[in-house]
């Protein structure tokens, strides 16, 4: 269960991921395939495209990842995502949550601005490892960039905050990206953009797959308080 934790996960994202952890085992992610800017990047990335922050409503692309469901779709660096399902975004944040609703082989219709003009296409859910794979040094580069090692937590912990999994951090690098967010050692990581960490495995590939985009962390502090970070790992 995530009692007590209900603040970092929507009800409908809660009941997804259990129902993927009762029928497959693990969590099931669908994958888009897009990368796009942190919240406090966002004003200066449209500015140099000469596009007003104001005038956007939606999420900006600022990348498409090879082979995945978003090229496929026809979606493009510089899109302007505005809805999902005919739902309106507002935010990056509630973009990701609502792709992490969603599984592997799904369809979702996304409409979106391009050159001043609305366009809908329907994008089909991709597998992590059906668009991208990560070797070793890459991951280690990522870990470099955070400046942090992670361990699997253990099952007193999961016992203890009610969680079915975690990873925590077991090292912090001065000058990393952990220390300059104020991340300290002992702290449990949850969720990364609305997907459930269950071992390092799932860190790994969530963080790969999620650079040059927002990263949402949610979890537990040492001191057992509930913690939400927001940052951009860049290109």
């Amino acid at each position: 269960s995530y009692t007590g934790y209900a603040f970092a996960v929507p009800a409908n994202l809660a009941r997804k991921i259990l129902d993927d952890l009762k029928q497959f085992g693990s969590v099931q992610r669908g994958l888009l395939g897009v990368s796009y800017p942190a919240p406090s990047d966002e004003d200066h990335i449209l500015k140099q495209q000469d596009i007003d922050p104001g005038s956007v409503q939606g999420v900006f692309i600022t990348g498409i990842q090879p082979g995945s469901a978003a090229e496929i779709a026809g979606l493009k660096e510089g899109d302007i995502i505005q809805k999902i399902d005919d739902i309106k975004l507002y935010s990056s944040a509630e973009f990701s949550e609502r792709i992490a609703r969603r599984r592997p082989g799904d369809e979702i219709k996304l409409e979106f601005l391009r050159d001043g003009k609305l366009n809908n296409t329907i994008a089909v859910l991709k597998k992590e490892e059906e668009s991208q794979s990560f070797d070793k040094a890459s991951i280690e580069a990522i870990h470099e960039k955070l400046g942090a090692r992670f361990e699997n937590i253990t099952d007193e912990m999961k016992d203890r905050y009610s969680l079915y999994g975690g990873v925590i951090v077991s090292e912090i690098k001065a000058g990393g990206f952990f220390d300059r967010l104020g991340i300290p050692p002992g702290t449990i990581i949850a969720f990364i953009n609305g997907v459930a960490i269950n071992n390092q495995r799932d860190i790994d590939e969530t963080l790969m797959s999620a650079q040059n985009s927002l990263i949402q962390i949610l979890g537990i502090a040492p001191d057992g308080s509930r913690i939400a970070f927001n940052f951009s790992l860049g290109a």
